[in-house]
């Protein structure tokens, strides 16, 4: 194929803000982990495929196979007003816990 470019597991992209590596970066409307920590307008490369533990509303339980979106910062269960869905619960969160595993939808 002429116009394959890459596979799209992980991208690089230019960050919007300062980031560190394992944050979650939201640009635009596209989700993912960043591979390295990087300063705002630098390249970060984000990763889009894979599972991670992410913050998560601390007062959400979550059992396997939840939609999960993304908050300011935090991963939620709530998909209300206009958060962007960034993957599905790959496990079971408690009530109150500050963390989830969470496998990334393309």
């Amino acid at each position: 194929m002429k116009n394959y470019i890459q596979p799209g597991d992980t991208l690089p992209l230019t960050a919007s803000a300062d980031v560190k590596s394992g944050e979650g970066v939201l640009i635009g409307k596209l989700f993912g982990v960043a591979a390295h920590s990087a300063l705002k307008d630098e390249q970060v490369n984000l990763a889009r495929k894979g599972v991670f533990e992410l913050p998560k509303v601390e007062a959400q339980a979550w059992a396997e196979g939840v939609p999960l979106y993304w908050d300011a910062g935090l991963v939620t269960t709530d998909g209300t007003g206009g958060k962007v869905k960034i993957g599905y619960s790959a496990g079971s969160a408690a009530n109150p816990s500050a963390f989830g595993d969470v496998l990334l939808h393309q």
